[in-house]
């Protein structure tokens, strides 16, 4: 599946011989990931060739004249694709030349230089991890080391993710973006402009039921028991009132094996719930609280009337979905350096035997696709293991699969620049009757 790589925005700047260039602001999951010329990129494709030769997709071609301006839109276009288009191979995003390079543009960018440094990685319970780090390493290189420090089997990094959280009043959390492993923590961390803002350590399925895969491995069971606990702690989960009081019981005996067994038949238990925001169901301008996991998204709608309503789509009913840009972007070199502000999530969902959209309005817009994305995949990986004659790939937990089950992909996505609707992901693989298509 495409990761979320935009290019909304190009700038034209001087070069040292009186001459000028353009520079390409790439946004990664709606913040701000590097800023990078087009001769950087040409060189680095050329490099990405010479091991992988054409499964590589086309690279925007060399202009030796001035470029007009519709040229330079379809330059930014196609540089865009190509990023989307080349995070889609799993070979590719693990090799060096492609983690080498985004690791270069990632420090040039925000002026980082490589050194030895601190890093805190917050857990559930409320604790920071200190480790040390190198300013350059991957968000992958991140977690092996914190896995290491807290003992925890590596075979089983794929089910967590490191992510940047916000911390808000009250003692409120928001999961703000999961970092992609080749992103650089420390960089993204300062990078990401926002007040109360740590790397925290969380783990990374939509299932509930993946926890029995953790249960032998002492530390994992101690992290997803942190994060069952902060979870419930902050209304994430909701157990009802006998549930909790047997939890309760459960954690005074210290029990986590059992606290995790009954946490699975709590309300929303291993979902993730999104900051309040609004929708246009049943209506537009409704306010909402989405939780995402296990096959769904759950929506507990608030109407004009302060009446709430609880709403429930299902995946295996969800065609295809896309996140848009709505509005302008203001000067880049200032301090917006997130596409945050002014985002939507519509998706196509059969209901009535007939298909309607339903769009969300979200600052979390990204995060919540890739939510979705994640669903898809671990629903993909279950039918592979039920169903072995579909010939779908499974890699490693938590690493990009390849799935053969018949679909259609298209890919033309594109951001023209000053439009006050600025269209950036398209519509996602899914699983069974749905497929990838425009939008």
């Amino acid at each position: 599946m495409k990761m979320h790589f935009c290019i909304p925005v190009s700038q034209q700047r001087p070069d040292a011989l009186g001459g000028r260039y353009v520079l390409y602001s790439v946004y990664l999951d709606g913040y701000l990931f590097c800023r990078v010329r087009y001769s950087q990129l040409h060189r680095w494709n050329e490099q990405l060739r010479r091991i992988f030769g054409n499964s590589l997709p086309p690279f925007p071609p060399k202009y030796y004249l001035a470029m007009t301006a519709s040229m330079a839109d379809e330059r930014r276009d196609q540089l865009e694709q190509y990023l989307q288009k080349v995070t889609m191979d799993p070979n590719m995003l693990r090799s060096d030349v492609f983690i080498d390079f985004l690791k270069l543009v990632q420090l040039d960018t925000f002026s980082i230089t490589i050194k030895t440094a601190a890093l805190d990685i917050f857990l559930p319970d409320g604790r920071n991890i200190q480790i040390e780090i190198l300013t350059s390493d991957t968000a992958e290189r991140v977690l092996e080391v914190v896995s290491h420090k807290i003992g925890m089997c590596q075979e089983l990094l794929g089910y967590f993710g490191l992510f940047l959280i916000r911390f808000r009043k009250e003692g409120k959390l928001s999961v703000m973006k999961k970092l992609a492993d080749f992103e650089l923590p420390y960089v993204s961390l300062r990078s990401a402009g926002m007040e109360n803002c740590k790397v925290g350590l969380r783990k990374w399925y939509m299932d509930p039921s993946l926890d029995s895969m953790l249960m032998d491995c002492t530390a994992a069971v101690d992290l997803i028991h942190m994060q069952a606990l902060q979870d419930i702690e902050q209304e994430w989960a909701k157990p009802t009132q006998a549930q909790r009081q047997k939890l309760e019981a459960l954690q005074k005996e210290d029990n986590q094996t059992k606290f995790l067994e009954l946490s699975q038949e709590v309300r929303h238990y291993g979902y993730l719930q999104l900051d309040p925001c609004t929708c246009d169901y049943p209506e537009p301008g409704c306010g909402a609280v989405l939780s995402v996991g296990n096959d769904e998204i759950s929506c507990c709608i608030t109407l004009p009337d302060n009446q709430t309503q609880e709403t429930i789509f299902q995946m295996s009913r969800v065609k295809c979905w896309k996140v848009t840009f709505l509005g302008t972007l203001l000067d880049m070199d200032g301090p917006q350096r997130t596409l945050n502000q002014n985002l939507e999530l519509r998706f196509q969902y059969s209901e009535d035997s007939r298909w309607q959209w339903f769009v969300i309005y979200t600052k979390q817009a990204f995060l919540l696709s890739s939510c979705l994305k994640k669903m898809i995949s671990e629903k993909t990986v279950k039918l592979a293991a039920e169903n072995p004659e579909m010939q779908i790939e499974v890699p490693e937990q938590g690493k990009s699969k390849k799935c053969h089950i018949q679909q259609s992909q298209k890919d033309s996505s594109r951001f023209p620049p000053r439009k006050s609707k600025i269209e950036i992901a398209k519509a996602n693989c899914v699983f069974g009757t749905i497929k990838e298509e425009d939008l």
